[in-house]
């Protein structure tokens, strides 16, 4: 089903039948990514008294106990409240679903020396400001999907516990902040390095907290973006489950948009 929209002031044809996932399943019987020496998710038949949620084990339908950690195991989209004393949920702060969109590939910057006032040392790979720079368009989308590079099919089941994986600084988070994103995807388990003694700078200075926090702003890590998609303007769909938390596993798609 194509629909018409007007997207950055001009006429745009958009297929809805050929959505594009750049998300990862979360998986119950396979490999998942795993962040932070978190467990993989488990699943489990219900049993109550002499019921059991399995056809296989004789039950009469299937009803399973899900234990999962968003923001260690898959695709997940987080809200402000990932930081905040009280209590805000993912569900408030996506007031639709649909955004206009800049998907770019970035190599990130392997660091040469360690940062002063922060965890960040040499031999990190780290997304600055600078690696940003370059790859932008001139006006913003809503939201930014960031790829990085190499980009291969490892990404889906990799354990990046331990591994210090390719993160933002504070600077580049700013920035994207700055330029008028509301919405930041990524690929990396975390925009903040892994070990930062609780710091999360870069959550930070996406979110503008604490001084004048973003309550609709939205990160979504551990997206797995496709080698044959090219970088360009998309229209992006984010999907969560209407979750009393600050974060849910996610749903996200891509749709290439035709002038």
């Amino acid at each position: 089903m194509k629909a018409t929209f007007t997207l950055w002031n001009k006429s745009c044809s958009v297929d809805f039948s050929a959505p594009i996932s750049i998300h990862l399943p979360l998986n119950f019987e396979a490999a998942n990514p795993q962040c932070f020496y978190i467990e993989q998710p488990t699943f489990a038949p219900l049993r109550v008294g002499s019921y059991v949620g399995s056809v296989a084990e004789g039950g009469s339908c299937n009803c399973e106990v899900l234990t999962l950690t968003p923001h260690g195991q898959g695709t997940h989209t987080e809200c402000v409240g990932h930081l905040t004393t009280e209590r805000r949920f993912i569900r408030d702060s996506l007031s639709k679903t649909h955004f206009t969109a800049d998907v770019i590939s970035v190599t990130p910057e392997v660091l040469e020396e360690d940062i002063p006032g922060t965890t960040s040392k040499k031999g990190d790979q780290i997304i600055t400001k600078s690696s940003l720079e370059h790859v932008l368009w001139a006006d913003s989308s809503e939201a930014i999907v960031v790829r990085t590079l190499p980009n291969n099919d490892s990404k889906k089941t990799a354990n990046y516990s331990g591994h210090n994986p390719i993160y933002f600084s504070p600077g580049a988070t700013e920035y994207l902040r700055e330029r008028g994103y509301q919405h930041l995807l990524c690929d990396t388990p975390s925009v903040d390095r892994e070990e930062d003694a609780g710091l999360l700078l870069a959550h930070k200075a996406w979110w503008n907290y604490p001084y004048a926090p973003r309550m609709k702003a939205t990160i979504t890590e551990l997206i797995f973006v496709p080698r044959q998609v090219e970088d360009g303007r998309y229209l992006l769909e984010i999907c969560v489950a209407p979750l009393a938390s600050d974060a849910s596993p996610s749903s996200i798609f891509l749709y290439a948009i035709e002038s």
